[in-house]
């Protein structure tokens, strides 16, 4: 056999290098193809039956694909190469679309997903009235009422309502039952300025409107550039106990100041509250994507909140994926909880390398409550138009700052 010399093996590791190169534009120009034939209904379905799959919710009758189709209306046959439908604020790359798997304590996981029905209307007006027509034909496939909608549809649709958006709605999925529906409205349809006295009179309708002053005082006292009413949401649907909710975003706070408003709950532990937050986050102050807190309040007590939850926006305090990842199966595991149906929801998700970007996790919430153990939810997003690049990571936590 005759020997190979210099020359040849430098023309053949050239000849090498051309074909894995041109190989791996082929491999690009392959998915890219693939990409553009996929409607944003196929993708987000893909995704849905995946995580059901993986944490073994399985819906009646397949039900909860045909609700999702059915919630995003035309918008479910846009490709995705086309780009979102407008500039939803659901998920961070616009698809008006986000999943969620809950661990409740002592239980097996379920699975939710929001969506933003009137994501392709042309006005937050029409987006309103988009919203309700869906939501209405959800109520009629799975036989529940949207009275308690009703009942504020002069407060929330206005005829020049304002964004950041109109409804979204969001499905419960469970095991051989019908799903829990929630339907979020936006305190700020008027303005900015109005949502604290929008979300006064919410509360007032539903009859816990002796709960408002403490709840200005100790979850908003800052005013809405820094204290910003961002959602208020209803049960409709097959639930044990209604609830309604009411969402505070933070800015420029910390996980102290997230343990003081915790403390709203009666019975609550604010030290767990600080602990999750400085677990998930590894920060003390939160300067960048705010902290939420949601107050939830049902006919148990019409003063005070039934339960309380932090939501910590852990893709902006972190710089991958591997690391989201990480953090949340600390706290999955500490609460006795199972990390490794997170592990498969996420492999059902996305086939891309966690350290490839940021922000397939978005949030981690933790929710207390007065007549239920602590549960743990782990929000994922899409990712149906753009995957979040790495990015540097803000500075470690000190051992000492997370006591």
């Amino acid at each position: 056999m005759a020997s190979t010399g210099p020359s040849q093996l430098n023309s053949s590791s050239q000849a090498a290098a051309v074909l894995s190169r041109s190989a791996a534009v082929l491999s690009r120009s392959a998915a890219v193809l693939s990409r553009s034939a996929v409607t944003l209904g196929e993708h987000l379905s893909r995704q849905l039956s995946g995580v059901c799959g993986a944490v073994g919710v399985s819906p009646p009758d397949g039900g909860s694909t045909r609700s999702l189709l059915d919630l995003l209306g035309p918008a479910a046959q846009r490709p995705l190469a086309a780009g979102p439908p407008s500039p939803s604020f659901v998920s961070d790359d616009h698809s008006p679309a986000e999943f969620s798997v809950s661990f409740p304590a002592g239980a097996a996981p379920t699975v939710r997903v929001v969506v933003e029905p009137g994501c392709a209307a042309a006005s937050f007006t029409e987006s309103g009235r988009v919203g309700r027509r869906a939501l209405d034909a959800l109520a009629a496939r799975w036989s529940f009422s949207t009275e308690p909608v009703h009942g504020v549809e002069d407060l929330f649709f206005p005829a020049a309502a304002r964004g950041p958006f109109a409804l979204w709605c969001a499905m419960d999925l469970r095991r051989d039952r019908a799903p829990g529906v929630k339907v979020y409205v936006n305190p700020a349809c008027h303005g900015r300025r109005l949502s604290a006295q929008v979300t006064e009179e919410a509360l007032a309708r539903f009859g816990f409107g002796r709960a408002w002053p403490a709840l200005l005082e100790h979850a908003a006292p800052r005013g809405p550039e820094s204290d910003e009413f961002l959602f208020f949401a209803m049960d409709v649907g097959d639930w044990q106990t209604r609830r309604v909710k009411v969402y505070v975003a933070h800015r420029g706070f910390s996980a102290t100041g997230a343990q003081a408003v915790s403390r709203l709950l009666p019975g609550g532990c604010a030290q767990r509250v600080g602990e999750f937050c400085r677990t998930v986050g590894d920060a003390e102050f939160f300067d960048r994507r705010p902290l939420v807190s949601c107050l939830s309040f049902t006919e148990w007590d019409m003063e005070r909140p039934s339960g309380y939850t932090l939501h910590v926006p852990v893709r902006d305090y972190a710089g991958d994926d591997r690391v989201t990842g990480k953090r949340a199966a600390t706290v999955l595991r500490r609460h006795g909880m199972d990390a490794g149906a997170l592990d498969r929801a996420l492999a059902a998700m996305t086939h891309r390398d966690p350290a490839d970007g940021v922000g397939l996790i978005s949030y981690v919430s933790l929710v207390q409550s007065t007549r239920q153990p602590p549960r743990l939810t782990v929000y994922l997003s899409p990712e149906a138009y753009e995957v979040r690049p790495p990015q540097e990571p803000a500075p470690p936590l000190a051992d000492a700052d997370r006591q």
